[in-house]
Order: C-alpha cells, then sequence, then structure tokens
C-alpha cells in the first residue's frame, strides 16, 4: 500500500476510481489485487488478477498471484500453468520457477522440482525458500547429505526460518545421528515450525535405543 496512505478501504476506492478512469491499466488492476488479498478476500483478488493479465498478457507477477490463488484451493496443475506462464513472461523469474518446483515436489516428481529449484537459485542464490525446497527435493532422492548441506545453507542466511531446521533433522535422522536430529527439530519448534507427532515418536524410539546399545 502506498506510503500516504493509512486505511487500506481508502486505498482501495482509489484504486477502484483509477480503473474506472483508466480500465485498461493492468497496474491498477494489480495493485487492487494485492490489496484485496491483504483482505482475504481471495475470489476478488482472483478477479482482479485476472483482469491485470487480460490488459497485460505478459504482467508475471500476476500469474505468479493466480497460481497462488490455485494452491491454496489445492488446485496444483493450476499452479502449475500460471507459474509457467509466468516463467514464459519472464524466464529469468526465481519466483515462478520456485513454485514450479514445489509443485512437482507435490507430485513426487523429485528430478522435475529439482530442474526448476536450480533454475530459481540460478536467478536467485538468496532465495531461501527456493533453497528450502531443493533440500525437500534432495531428501525425497535420498541424498541425505546434500540436503543437511542445502538445510544449513539456508539456516545461515536465516537463523529463525523452521522449516530448514526441520529439513535439517530430517535428514540427519536419515544419517544416524539421532542427537543432532533431535536437537534441530526443537530449534525447528522455537522457530514455528509444527514438528509431527509421528516424527516426535521416531526420534523417541530411536534416542532410546541409542541410549540402550550404549548402557
Amino acid at each position: 500500500m502506498k506510503d500516504r496512505y493509512t486505511d487500506i478501504h481508502e486505498y482501495i476506492h482509489d484504486l477502484q476510481d483509477a480503473i474506472e478512469k483508466d480500465p485498461k491499466c493492468a497496474i491498477h488492476h494489480y495493485n487492487l489485487g494485492v490489496a484485496m488479498l491483504s483482505l482475504g478476500d481471495y475470489a476478488e483478488a482472483e478477479e482482479c488478477f485476472l483482469n491485470a493479465v487480460r490488459q497485460s498478457a505478459h504482467m508475471a507477477e500476476a500469474f505468479v498471484q493466480l497460481g497462488g490463488l490455485c494452491l491454496r484451493r489445492g488446485d496444483l496443475d493450476g499452479c502449475m500453468q500460471y507459474n509457467k506462464e509466468a516463467a514464459e513472461c519472464r524466464a529469468k523469474f526465481p519466483i515462478a520457477w520456485a513454485n514450479i518446483g514445489f509443485v512437482h515436489l507435490q507430485k513426487g516428481e523429485v528430478d522435475e522440482a529439482i530442474a526448476a529449484l536450480t533454475k530459481a537459485l540460478t536467478w536467485d542464490p538468496k532465495y531461501v525458500q527456493a533453497r528450502a525446497t531443493f533440500a525437500s527435493a534432495l531428501y525425497m532422492k535420498g541424498e541425505y547429505e546434500k540436503s543437511a548441506e542445502m538445510s544449513r545453507m539456508v539456516i545461515q542466511q536465516e537463523p529463525a526460518f523452521g522449516p530448514a531446521w526441520n529439513n535439517l533433522s530430517l535428514a540427519c535422522f536419515e544419517l544416524g545421528e539421532v542427537d543432532k536430529a533431535k536437537e534441530y527439530a526443537e530449534k525447528a519448534c522455537e522457530f514455528g515450525y509444527d514438528v509431527s507427532d509421528e516424527y516426535w515418536n521416531l526420534l523417541q524410539e530411536a534416542s532410546q535405543k541409542t541410549s540402550s546399545e550404549t548402557a
């Protein structure tokens, strides 16, 4: 929202007035969509982003937003398609490639996910979310040491990024480093990540087994 506004509703009203005067301005439609998102009005936001791409078929940001709305309602195919359109509009758009990688991973298409995430990190090496998703992909591929290394890179950049601590914990668990896995799971919880009860039980069982073997 523009700095001069203190009321989101005033901002929306002014955008609507601007659109009425210039209905072909894609940026106004896009900004109105973002404002509607902030209010949780997802249906209206979607219509605004659709209007934005109707007026400007190369507005990559609007396609990404549409993909996010698809993901919110569980439509992975829609999310994929919109992000592919965003990447076609702007080939070096890291957010689009990271989202494509995420959807591939949700579908269990690990190699395709890694290919897309590699592109995202090529265009933005500091993209934390893309690197964390990459760590998940490496974990799913069984490359636990590489997954752990990737998660440590994320944590070095963003020490309070809970999902990275969880990924690191999972990788360490598979590497047989139970104490570290438990420590990192606790870190994940500390930073707001909801570690599953099932995983806590696995950690507890492994820790008890290790203790009995060393007793």
